[in-house]
C-alpha cells in the first residue's frame, strides 16, 4: 500500500507548466511594449506637419498593418499554427482586399442624372 496512485503522480507539483510560464510572461510584455510604440507612431503621424491627409492615413494604415500582425501573430499564437490557418487566412486577405478593390471601383458609379451635393 505504499505504491502511491496513478491519479496521484500525474497531478504534479503547482510549479511544473507545460509552457515555460516566465517565457510566455516575458514574450507578453515585449508584445505590450510593442502595441503601446504602435500605437504611439500611429498618434504621432497623425500630426505630422507638412504631409497631406492621404500620406498620413497610409502612414497609420501601415502602422496599424505592423500593430495587427505583432498581436496576431503572439498572443493568437499564430505563427506557430498549422498550413490550414495560413490558408483560411490567405483566403480571407484576398476576399477582403477584393471587397476593397469593388468598394473603390464603385465609388463614382452613380446612376445617370444624379446630383452630387
Amino acid at each position: 500500500m505504499s505504491e502511491s496512485h496513478p491519479i496521484e503522480r500525474s497531478i504534479g507539483h503547482a510549479d511544473e507548466h507545460p509552457v515555460d510560464f516566465k517565457n510566455y510572461i516575458r514574450r507578453c510584455i515585449y508584445v505590450f511594449i510593442a502595441v503601446i510604440c504602435t500605437t504611439s507612431l500611429m498618434i504621432g503621424a497623425s500630426f505630422l506637419p507638412h504631409y497631406g491627409w492621404p500620406a498620413k492615413v497610409t502612414m497609420i494604415l501601415a502602422i496599424a498593418c505592423v500593430n495587427a500582425f505583432v498581436v496576431a501573430g503572439f498572443l493568437m499564437h499564430l505563427l506557430s499554427e498549422k498550413k490550414m490557418i495560413y490558408t483560411v487566412l490567405s483566403f480571407t486577405v484576398f476576399f477582403v482586399a477584393g471587397l476593397f478593390a469593388l468598394t473603390l471601383y464603385a465609388m463614382h458609379d452613380f446612376p445617370t442624372g444624379t446630383q452630387m451635393h
